[in-house]
């Protein structure tokens, strides 16, 4: 069995292909935050593709950790040299592995701050890039505010202190490239985020002026921030991954990343410094996002939401099972099509009425095996995000709001922490235990839930809304989550 490096590269199994091009002669260009599956599922895998064409050789990815967690990342990558192993999983059971180099190094902020800041503020750098999860850019979900009295935003504002968040060492770098004179990076959040180039500038604009009210003015003067959407069903990797790489591959891999076929990402060409050829690899490089991003988020991402919590209620722990089973594939596309499509444009160059049956089909994909658990998971920086823009749109121009409020009425139950059969739900939320304590004083308070203005704002002051989340968290109590949908299915 091969360990998986830079060393053993030319003694891979020949089915398994290694980059083609030369990884010492490869300089960094982009320094990444929050190297996790989706991120090498998605942006590294784009520039390795244009790599082995012989491009973008300057644009190769130095992945930072921030987070005691990422430290195992760390480990990884650092003893496999960045390489890791991307295996495609067709619906045909079909595997298309591959060997990705695009990541040249890695560092982990805790260890050694300055390294982190001395590296985004060289010149090579050109673009500093973030998955740093819906919840990472420190917003109010109702008032779009920065949180500025967070204890880590707090701690790093503090002079003489080496920051511990990403808003901390991003700022410190583009502070010394302007004490420097040189033009500072672009910053490309790839967050599922509506408008997330405008959420990223909102937050970093914000914490800049709490260091200092001239650096926050030259932020918001000088450094572009992009939209994009991106796309691509990656579930976390288990051991059974790692085993299959082992079998199938000869080759020990720390972390290799699983996904489906599909991959998708619309990008805003907002880059002063310049940028890989990225439409070059699949990439839509387009003047506008914003209907790309809206499809996704109001069709895909909440339509994980919309399966995950009535599924698991109901006994399902793997995602293709749930969509696999007729009544929840037909309440996804009746969401889809009665309740998040009104509320887009039409999409350039998008079938939406195909698109919405290839998510079936996507979700449907056995070989993947995506967890429910993962899509229930902080909720609390997804439902505000995803689902609650339909049905203030609905409710604005009187559409339905039937099944999206039945979504938000399945989470409340959910995070009561205790499943149809009794047995205790795990609810992963950085709101866990308010969450909880609300959710399980529902009994004699059926409107606790919703009451949380921060999450929900002023929805429960909507009669309209309040009736129909009573109802369904009603039935969802008294009759479990399958009679629930199947009774949602005859609903006009």
């Amino acid at each position: 069995m091969l360990p998986l490096n830079a060393r053993n590269l030319s003694s891979l199994p020949g089915e398994l292909p290694v980059p083609a091009y030369d990884r010492g002669a490869l300089r960094t260009g982009i320094v990444h935050f929050g190297v996790g599956g989706f991120h090498r599922a998605h942006e590294a895998m784009y520039l390795d593709r244009l790599m082995n064409d012989g491009k973008a050789l300057d644009w190769a990815i130095c992945g930072v950790g921030v987070m005691p967690a990422d430290r195992r990342m760390r480990d990884a990558l650092d003893g496999q040299d960045g390489l890791y192993t991307l295996v495609v999983k067709a619906p045909d059971g079909t595997l298309e592995p591959r060997v990705i180099g695009s990541i040249k190094e890695y560092l982990f902020a805790p260890d050694d701050p300055e390294a982190v800041i001395e590296k985004m503020a060289s010149a090579d750098v050109r673009i500093v890039s973030l998955t740093v999860t819906e919840g990472g850019y420190n917003f109010n979900a109702v008032t779009g505010e920065f949180v500025a009295d967070n204890p880590d935003v707090q701690h790093d504002l503090q002079p003489g202190n080496p920051p511990k968040t990403t808003f901390g060492l991003i700022t410190a770098a583009l502070a010394r490239r302007r004490e420097r004179g040189s033009a500072p990076f672009t910053i490309m959040s790839c967050d599922n985020i509506q408008g997330n180039g405008h959420a990223a500038r909102r937050s970093f604009v914000a914490y800049a002026n709490l260091v200092d009210p001239e650096l926050g003015a030259w932020v918001e003067e000088h450094v572009a921030f992009p939209n994009s959407m991106v796309d691509r069903i990656t579930p976390v990797t288990t051991d059974d991954d790692r085993e299959e790489v082992r079998k199938r591959f000869g080759v020990d891999d720390a972390w290799p990343v699983v996904c489906e076929p599909f991959t998708q990402w619309a990008l805003e060409d907002a880059f002063p410094l310049g940028r890989p050829p990225f439409e070059d690899a699949g990439v839509q490089v387009v003047a506008d996002v914003e209907p790309y991003e809206l499809m996704k988020l109001r069709l895909l991402n909440a339509s994980h939401q919309a399966l995950c919590y009535f599924g698991y209620l109901s006994g399902f722990r793997l995602v293709h099972d749930v969509t696999q089973d007729s009544l929840f594939a037909d309440f996804l596309l009746a969401y889809m099509d009665r309740e998040a499509t009104p509320t887009l444009e039409p999409v350039p160059g998008i079938d939406l009425d195909e698109y919405k049956h290839q998510l079936i089909d996507r979700f449907s994909n056995a070989q993947v095996k995506d967890t429910v658990a993962r899509l229930c998971a902080e909720s609390s920086d997804r439902i505000p995000k995803w689902l609650l823009p339909v049905i203030r749109h609905n409710l604005e121009t009187g559409g339905e709001i039937l099944r999206a409020t039945a979504v938000v009425a399945s989470w409340a139950r959910y995070a009561e922490g205790v499943d149809e059969q009794g047995q205790k739900i795990e609810v992963v939320d950085r709101l866990r235990d308010t969450l909880v304590a609300t959710a399980q004083r529902q009994a004699e308070d059926p409107l606790a839930f919703i009451a949380n203005r921060d999450l929900f704002g002023d929805l429960i002051d909507n009669e309209r809304f309040v009736s129909t989340y009573r109802s369904v968290l009603a039935s969802l109590h008294s009759k479990g989550a399958r009679a629930t949908l199947e009774e949602l299915a005859t609903a006009s």
